[in-house]
């Protein structure tokens, strides 16, 4: 299990290249308005989500904007432009988004779009659907005037291209500290919403999707209880239902922390073999409270609140 260490305050970090997370242990509690976002890009994240929750903004708003603004970064492998390849070489994004009144929207199986989260606003927002898929999805965002944009950089080429010489065609899975970026925010007015992008497990089947852009796995809000999100390996989060599983037991009374916890302890439970198996989860309820836990240690995220601006390591089951 992770110990407990000194908060790292983020105060006078802007600019830095490397943070060390300090380690989370036990029940936390803040006041609204909140954001948490998952691993060190949660940081680019929460300062985007906070300029406007901090100025009395929606939830929603929050944190569209904030993961909007890591899928814009080239530098990173796994969250839109410059997002790793599958093993064919195609970039392929998947989004969700989901706010106070239980209406959501997705994408999957995107290709050339920069900003899939705001695209999976635009099928909550504009059409009857929850879900839009591949060359639909790609049709549906240029009708709304999104640009299409080739998301291949050329440092995800080059890497893709070494892969290729020793790989045997098998997919990454990735359990250092980056991955899809999921953000969850409880605003001013007490409403809670959740987004969650990713360009999902690098050299990837063609055609896979992963955990991110299904609703009441990779991200679930419900606005009388508290919202959760997942990152890490998508396929474990799917087949424990991850999110819904986390925001049912806050129903029934149990903290953030324990029902992440418990929510990683039913995925290491179902796997015979957890080689590879990293999920980290993220929760906050109504009250404030918020937590976070994973499989193997090295998760980490950023809170943003007006009491903290923090990084943490969450606890953990397994020390790797």
């Amino acid at each position: 299990m992770g110990t407990r260490r000194d908060f790292l305050k983020l105060t006078g970090l802007a600019g830095t290249s490397a943070m060390v997370p300090s380690v989370f242990s036990g029940i936390k509690k803040t006041t609204k308005p909140i954001v948490l976002s998952t691993w060190d890009h949660g940081v680019t994240a929460n300062k985007v989500s906070w300029d406007i929750l901090s100025k009395n903004g929606t939830a929603l708003d929050a944190v569209e904007q904030g993961v909007r603004k890591v899928e814009s970064n080239p530098k990173g492998t796994t969250v839109g432009i410059g997002g790793s390849p599958d093993r064919d070489g195609f970039v392929t994004l998947d989004a969700c988004i989901m706010n106070h009144k239980n209406e959501c929207g997705s994408v999957a199986f995107l290709q050339n779009i920069e900003h899939p989260i705001s695209v999976a606003r635009k099928v909550m927002e504009e059409t009857q659907h929850v879900m839009l898929v591949g060359e639909g999805a790609s049709q549906f965002a240029q009708e709304q005037g999104f640009k299409s944009k080739d998301l291949l950089t050329e440092e995800s080429k080059k890497a893709w291209e070494k892969w290729l010489e020793t790989s045997e065609y098998e997919p990454v899975v990735n359990i250092e500290n980056h991955d899809t970026i999921a953000s969850i925010a409880l605003d001013a007015q007490g409403n809670l919403a959740g987004a969650c992008t990713t360009s999902g497990m690098a050299y990837k089947m063609h055609g896979r999707v992963g955990d991110s852009p299904i609703i009441g796995a990779g991200l679930f809000v419900d606005n009388e209880v508290g919202a959760a999100c997942g990152t890490g390996l998508g396929e474990a989060i799917i087949r424990t239902a991850g999110s819904t599983i986390i925001v049912e037991m806050m129903r029934n009374g149990i903290s953030p922390q324990d029902a992440c916890k418990a929510a990683v302890e039913r995925i290491i439970e179902k796997h015979d073999d957890l080689t590879n198996v990293q999920v980290g989860y993220l929760a906050i309820n109504k009250n404030g409270e918020y937590g976070g836990y994973s499989v193997y240690d090295g998760f980490t995220y950023a809170i943003r609140s007006d009491e903290e601006n923090e990084y943490l390591s969450s606890e953990f089951k397994i020390s790797q």
